[in-house]
């Protein structure tokens, strides 16, 4: 498997991540203080252009890393649970930085 496939996955699981926080920080704001309707509706719906990006390069990564259905499914949610996609891209790219195989030297991190 290339790098880039991991790249963009990493990518795209921290904007995914940053995004659902910054709507969960506008959810507040609109249904807490009546503040934000409209700032709430542009982000929920960048958000969700981002997250089917996400889900993409997600399938793609697991497709290609050979996934079971659980854990393929397990990735595709942490994109919709505000913290989640931080802790399981880590995990994910420890466990897919052995099968790159781009020539590039695979560095051990402790």
């Amino acid at each position: 498997m290339k790098r880039s496939v991991l790249t963009r996955y990493r990518v795209m699981a921290y904007v995914t991540a940053v995004m659902l926080l910054v709507l969960c920080a506008c959810m507040v704001f609109k249904y807490g203080f009546d503040k934000g309707e409209g700032l709430t509706l542009v982000v929920s719906q960048v958000h969700g252009v981002l997250y089917i990006i996400y889900l993409i390069f997600a399938f793609d990564l697991g497709s290609k890393a050979k996934w079971p259905f659980g854990k393929l499914l397990w990735v595709l949610v942490s994109g919709t649970i505000p913290t989640a996609a931080f802790f399981v891209e880590r995990k994910v790219a420890r466990e897919v930085e052995p099968l790159i195989t781009d020539g590039s030297p695979v560095t051990a991190k402790a």
